[in-house]
C-alpha cells in the first residue's frame, strides 16, 4: 500500500513539473495560455536551390526575387522587358565589389552573365548597337544633330518608351545636364521621332504596372555612375528595381528585366556586369557564354516576338542560360 501511495504521489509532482515547463515559442511568464502575446508561434524557413548547367553547380539561398516560377516552362514570349542601363564600370568593380552590396544581392538571387561585353568606346555607340544590331559608324559621343540615324530600332518593331532620369522635357534631343542625350537611344532614330515625342519621356512617368513592350530606363548622370560612385548606382537600384518586381506581372513571370553597363572604365577589355532578373530564372544562375550587347538585342527580340536587326541575328541568346 506504501508503494503505491509513493508512486502516485511521484506521478503527479511529474506530471505537475511537466505542466509547468512552458512549450517552445512561448513566453515562460505567461500565466494565461488564452492570452494573444502567450500563444505559441512557429517559424517555417523555406530556401531555393538552383542548379545550373553552365557551371554544373547548385546554389542554395533564401526565397528572392527570382526562381519562383524555375521549375516550370518558361513561356515562349514574355509581355515585357525592360533594361537598366548604368554606366562606364568594369565587371570586377561591381561584381564582389562592397560598395555595391544590393546589385550583389540580386547576383546571388537572379541571374549573372559573367563574359558578357560591351562593343567598343565611348558611350553612344553601344547604346546604339544595343538598340539598333550596330554602331552605325558612330564612334563619338555627339547629339542626335550629329547623328541621325534613319535605320530600324527595337523601338520601332514593338511598342515601346524609354524613360530618362531628370530629362527636363519629352524626347530632348539637347543635354541638360545631369540628363545626357547621348544615353538616350531613342532620340537618335529618325524613323520613331513622332512617336518618340509621346513615348520618350522623364523617368519619373513611369507606371511599372503599366509598361509597353520595352522599356529602356536610363538613370542621371549621378546615379548611373558615371558622374558619382558605385555605391550612389547601388543605392538607385535599391530604391527603383523593387518598383519594378513588387508587379503581378514580374512576379506572373511575364516580365523580365536586365540591368547592364554601357562600357567599362578601358580597364578590363570592355568586361561589363549584366544581371538578368525574372521569375522564371533560377536563383543564382550563372552562364560563363560570351555574351555581348547585341546578345541583350537578340534576346530581348526573342521575348517579345520580333524580329532579328542587325549583328542580333548573330549573337549568342541568353534564354537557354537563365531559363527564359
Amino acid at each position: 500500500m506504501k508503494m503505491i501511495v509513493a508512486a502516485s504521489i511521484l506521478a503527479a509532482l511529474g506530471f505537475a513539473a511537466a505542466s509547468a515547463i512552458p512549450p517552445a515559442g512561448a513566453n515562460p511568464n505567461c500565466k494565461h495560455s488564452r492570452s494573444p502575446q502567450c500563444q505559441t508561434t512557429s517559424t517555417t524557413t523555406t530556401s531555393t536551390t538552383a542548379t545550373t548547367g553552365t557551371t554544373g553547380t547548385t546554389t542554395t539561398t533564401p526565397p528572392g526575387l527570382c526562381g519562383s516560377l524555375a521549375t516550370q516552362t518558361a513561356p515562349s514570349t514574355v509581355t515585357h522587358v525592360v533594361w537598366v542601363w548604368m554606366e562606364n564600370h568594369s565587371y570586377s568593380e561591381i561584381v564582389g565589389s562592397t560598395s555595391a552590396p544590393y546589385i550583389n544581392t540580386l547576383a546571388a538571387q537572379c541571374g549573372l552573365a559573367t563574359n558578357y561585353s560591351a562593343i567598343t568606346h565611348p558611350s553612344l555607340p553601344n547604346y546604339i548597337a544595343a538598340t539598333s544590331g550596330s554602331t552605325q559608324g558612330i564612334t563619338d559621343d555627339n547629339p542626335p544633330s550629329s547623328h541621325p540615324l534613319a535605320v530600324a530600332s527595337i523601338f520601332g518593331q514593338v511598342a515601346s518608351a524609354s524613360y530618362e532620369e531628370s530629362m527636363p522635357s519629352t524626347c530632348d534631343l539637347a543635354d541638360a545636364y545631369p540628363y545626357a542625350v547621348k544615353h538616350n537611344p531613342e532620340a537618335y532614330y529618325t524613323p520613331v521621332r513622332t512617336a518618340c515625342q509621346t513615348n520618350d519621356v522623364p523617368l519619373s512617368s513611369l507606371n511599372p504596372s503599366n509598361l509597353p513592350a520595352f522599356s529602356f530606363v536610363t538613370p542621371n548622370l549621378c546615379n548611373d555612375m558615371h558622374d558619382c560612385s558605385v555605391s550612389a548606382g547601388d543605392s538607385w537600384l535599391q530604391n527603383f528595381i523593387p518598383k519594378l518586381t513588387s508587379t503581378s506581372d514580374y512576379q506572373a513571370g511575364r516580365t523580365v528585366v536586365f540591368i547592364t553597363w554601357d562600357e567599362d572604365d578601358g580597364s578590363s577589355g570592355n568586361h561589363v556586369a549584366t544581371l538578368v532578373l525574372s521569375a522564371y530564372t533560377p536563383a543564382g544562375a550563372r552562364s560563363s557564354t560570351a555574351y555581348n550587347h547585341y546578345s541583350l538585342l537578340r534576346t530581348t527580340e526573342e521575348l517579345l516576338g520580333a524580329g532579328l536587326v542587325g549583328n542580333a541575328s548573330a549573337a549568342a541568346s541568353m534564354r537557354s542560360a537563365f531559363h527564359l
